[in-house]
């Protein structure tokens, strides 16, 4: 773990450059261990981006760049000590990571607990988690070095003070990545009942790839909570929370950025539709968190707007709405594909930012097909009305 002072000062002293031009430069000769060095300087620039906090201490080890690209946001770790800092006070007591990783949300989560255990089958992420966790003052905790039913196997049954957490590996013997839940490992499908026996309360990540709906029904009726958690408008994870003595159906919680909606199932609705002659001088484009969830119906019943069209997933309004979770738009004007209205409507623009909804062509076949560069402050949507009619929103965000 502690390397020599070459490598450490090379490190300090090229962490502002780009790695791809030091890996060339670098002599191959030197004292210097090339490769861990470079990985901390490609380390350290991803952390200021992603875990400000973590690139403010000096020493902080980094693994290599894919697992610094997979592991937690700082942001996202965070709002995971909002969730446990909800539970009863009793199951502070004890936190145990069971596939601790780089360790990011076990470090921020612990900071809620009275004692944390880390768990890693990987001794050097083991030797990398004692290293950071001192760094960052974590000194109530303890890390195994050991899988997830190995430390189950010994692990007391003291349901009522233990939260366990597992971010499942997403990724088979082949490398190849995986989204359903019993293919990841460890299979929490598998463990479920020994993880009951070890703890009340079970805290999943999950990829953001996988059905919200099909998680919940494989996971069975202790599933209390699911929150949808994207951040800069692209859903980053699927948090799973259990509780063995839940029944019911669960909450969601759709979050993006400091945007939130929290519904039952039972809430959403079907979806009602503007009518023809209805006024649309606001368009509304729902957070990644809510297009992940599909509680469109429910937009309607908490918000003023209707949808253009059942797929569409684009709403509209007369009025404007501050507090609308996802983007707004003031409509400039709504044309038809006609050519004539098209030449009319798209005069004075030669650029704009492009998307279709529920439309027989992408964002970039559309933009050629109307001849314009991308970009500017005008946006134009292309989606299909509730009557089958294709349709461009020429707009401006708000």
């Amino acid at each position: 773990m502690i390397k020599n002072e070459a490598t450490i000062g090379f490190v300090r002293e090229h962490r502002e450059e780009d790695v791809r031009a030091l890996a060339l430069q670098a002599r191959r000769d030197s004292d210097v261990d090339l490769p861990w060095a470079l990985d901390q300087i490609q380390g350290w620039q991803t952390a200021r981006r992603k875990l400000p906090s973590w690139a403010a201490i000096d020493g902080i080890v980094y693994p290599p760049h894919l697992s610094m690209e997979q592991c937690s946001s700082e942001q996202t770790a965070i709002y995971k000590c909002g969730i446990v800092s909800r539970l009863p006070e009793r199951s502070h007591d004890l936190l145990i990571d069971l596939t601790g990783g780089f360790g990011v949300d076990f470090a921020f989560m612990s900071k809620c607990f009275e004692r944390a255990m880390y768990v890693e089958r990987q001794e050097h992420l083991c030797e990398t988690a004692r290293h950071n966790f001192s760094l960052l003052g974590l000194d109530h905790v303890e890390i195994v070095h050991s899988d997830a039913e190995e430390v189950l196997t010994h692990l007391d049954a003291n349901p009522s003070s233990t939260l366990l957490y597992l971010d499942p590996a997403r990724r088979d013997s082949n490398s190849s990545r995986t989204y359903a839940i019993a293919d990841c490992t460890p299979n929490v499908l598998q463990l479920r009942d020994r993880l009951f026996k070890a703890a009340d309360y079970i805290l999943l990540k999950l990829s953001p790839m996988l059905d919200w709906h099909k998680a919940v029904s494989d996971l069975g009726e202790q599933v209390a909570e699911v929150h949808i958690v994207s951040t800069g408008n692209e859903c980053k994870e699927l948090l799973i929370l259990m509780n063995a003595d839940h029944q019911g159906e669960p909450v969601i919680h759709c979050v993006n950025d400091s945007q939130s909606l929290i519904y039952s199932p039972s809430e959403d609705t079907a979806v009602p539709v503007l009518a023809d002659g209805e006024n649309a001088a606001y368009l509304y484009e729902p957070n990644a968190s809510i297009m992940k969830a599909g509680c469109f119906g429910l937009l309607t019943e908490r918000f003023p707007v209707k949808a253009l069209a059942t797929d569409s997933h684009l709403f509209v309004s007369s009025e404007r709405i501050e507090d609308f979770p996802g983007r707004r738009f003031a409509v400039t004007i709504v044309t038809s594909m006609n050519k004539k209205e098209l030449a009319r409507a798209l005069k004075g623009i030669d650029r704009a930012n492009v998307a279709t909804r529920n439309f027989p062509m992408t964002a970039q076949q559309l933009r050629q097909r109307l001849r314009l560069q991308d970009g500017g402050d005008g946006y134009i949507f292309g989606t299909t009305d509730a009557t089958g009619h294709r349709c461009l929103f020429i707009c401006k965000k708000l």
